[in-house]
């Protein structure tokens, strides 16, 4: 018996043994199974998450491209414009036909109102009680009925009484509104036929090339004479009836208003969007090429819109207005200068001249450097030539227009113009931190993935140089932000470009402020010296004396 209780015993142990192997053994095949499981997952996440980053990479690059493209885009329209100065003017008739300033006398027909319409009159139909019927008229009906007929009776005299009353007010207004009417009608064609009078005066004054008329008629001309919107439109015109001569001062655009940066690229290795700077010698001849088609376009505008002969030559300075970044100091030179007679200039073919050539072929004065600012000998002097009697100064722009000058706000203004524009672009600007020259922001970009710390550093005056570029940077890296924005109104000193190369910076210029300030907040301003300024030197010498007769009449 012990012998089989033994080998029971064993039989037992090892079917025991066995269970327990066996489900040890399930056990590791189901943890063995539930890692490659795990594994799997982890390894199909970890190919979505880098698929995923790959997908944000690929959007971001895309978005970057676009931005530099949207950024090359405007430069080329900019660059399209100052080309087409010219030939945009060229198919506009610049005559102004001084009767189409006329007004008809349109008067609106009489409208009375509600006082033209008749008040509606009592009916005694609508008060008369009914006649008494049947039983009623037996049992005393009668009797009932002439008593209320009475009442009714007495009450539409009342209402009629009231309605002759109320014909008769309405009558008397009709009356005064219609004579008023006849008044105001007669007061609107006094003030037209006075008005067309006065423009048939101011045509046949310009006819008879009365001088005061003679400017003001050209000043008209070139008022209509539509520039990009960071150029001034400023001048002085003055008329000599005997020789028939019109003098032009023409105030020029600063060389900011071509594009320093030539395009812009994004780096994939930096993460960041470059600008190449424009080469010098381009700017150079670009603003060489915009100031002659000013001073070809200001010419031709003047004979195009002559048609009764008046002037027999033409002497333009073209000078500018702006600071030279050598001394700091506003300054005035004259960039061109040319004296021509209609008949000579008439015969140019100007849709096919090269401006500059065009302008040495009538033997103009024109700067080598203007964009040094290198002035040149006028061919007249203004202040000297003109009649101060006959002379009259206009500004195009602050006529047209209330824009406000960037250069005469007050820090708290300017900084809160510049806070309110990058908060239209989509950055939260925090309380600006004020330096010696300029204020600083630290801004953030929301977005998720392309967004960010962002330094904005803005300053006036003076050209921004390398040295703020180096602060800016500085500034990046202790802040921790992805990028940098440097807005100079006054413009980069070239240094401020080399210095700007591979970092994570944007330069905005005085016109690229100008042309956001439109974009995003529509806002149309201007960048000009303040009016209270020191009278500016011409390039070489002090500012000229005042004529004779006293400085010229500002503009009305």
């Amino acid at each position: 018996m012990s012998i089989i209780r033994d080998t029971q015993r064993a039989h037992a142990t090892q079917a025991a043994a066995q269970q327990r192997a066996a489900t040890a053994a399930t056990r590791q095949r189901e943890q063995i199974r539930r890692n490659a499981d795990l594994a799997i997952a982890a390894a199909q996440q970890a190919a979505l998450d880098v698929e995923r980053r790959r997908e944000r990479q690929r959007l971001y690059v895309e978005a970057r491209t676009a931005d530099a493209a949207s950024a090359n885009a405007d430069v080329r329209a900019r660059l399209a414009d100052l080309d087409a100065l010219l030939l945009s003017t060229l198919d506009v008739d610049d005559h102004i036909d001084l009767d189409r300033f006329k007004k008809p006398i349109e008067v609106p027909p009489f409208d009375p109102g509600p006082l033209g319409r008749p008040l509606p009159e009592p009916s005694w139909a609508s008060y008369q009680p009914p006649e008494p019927r049947g039983v009623g008229k037996i049992l005393g009906g009668e009797r009932l009925h002439q008593q209320q007929t009475g009442a009714a009776r007495q009450a539409y005299q009342e209402a009629r009484s009231r309605w002759v009353d109320a014909e008769a007010r309405r009558l008397r207004q009709l009356a005064q509104r219609e004579q008023a009417y006849e008044e105001n009608k007669r007061r609107y064609a006094a003030k037209i036929v006075a008005y067309n009078a006065e423009v048939d005066r101011f045509a046949a004054a310009v006819a008879a090339a009365d001088p005061a008329s003679v400017v003001e008629y050209f000043a008209m001309v070139l008022g209509n004479s539509v520039y990009p919107d960071d150029f001034p439109q400023h001048f002085r015109l003055a008329y000599l009836p005997k020789q028939r001569h019109l003098l032009i001062e023409y105030h020029l655009p600063p060389v900011e208003v071509i594009p320093v940066v030539k395009e812009y690229r994004y780096d994939l290795f930096r993460n960041d969007l470059t600008a190449v700077p424009r080469d010098s010698d381009e700017i150079r001849r670009r603003y060489t090429d915009v100031i002659a088609q000013v001073a070809l376009r200001t010419v031709h505008e003047i004979v195009e819109a002559d048609r009764g002969g008046l002037v027999a030559r033409i002497a333009f300075n073209g000078i500018v207005d702006t600071v030279d970044r050598r001394t700091g100091r506003f300054v005035r030179p004259c960039l061109v200068s040319v004296r021509t007679d209609r008949e000579t200039f008439a015969a140019i073919k100007l849709r096919r001249v090269d401006p500059v050539a065009c302008l040495k072929h009538l033997e103009a004065g024109l700067s080598p450097e203007p964009d040094a600012l290198d002035g040149i000998q006028p061919v007249i002097d203004f202040d000297r030539e003109a009649d101060a009697d006959f002379t009259e100064e206009f500004n195009v722009l602050a006529e047209i227009d209330e824009r406000p000058n960037l250069l005469d706000l007050s820090d708290d203004e300017y900084e809160q113009v510049v806070q309110d524009l990058f908060g239209n672009m989509g950055l939260d600007t925090g309380t600006a931190t004020r330096a010696a020259d300029g204020a600083r922001w630290l801004a953030t970009d929301p977005r998720p993935v392309f967004g960010g710390k962002v330094v904005i550093y803005t300053t006036r005056g003076a050209p921004a140089g390398a040295a703020q570029v180096d602060s800016l940077g500085g500034a990046i890296t202790e802040a921790g932000a992805m990028k940098g924005i440097l807005l100079a109104t006054a413009g980069f000193g070239a240094d401020a470009h080399q210095a700007v190369a591979g970092r994570p910076l944007e330069l905005i210029d005085g016109p690229g402020l100008l042309n956001l300030l439109a974009e995003h907040s529509r806002i149309k301003a201007r960048l000009e010296p303040p009016e209270d300024s020191v009278r500016p030197e011409p390039a070489g010498g002090p500012a000229r004396p005042e004529p004779a007769g006293g400085p010229a009449r500002p503009a009305n």
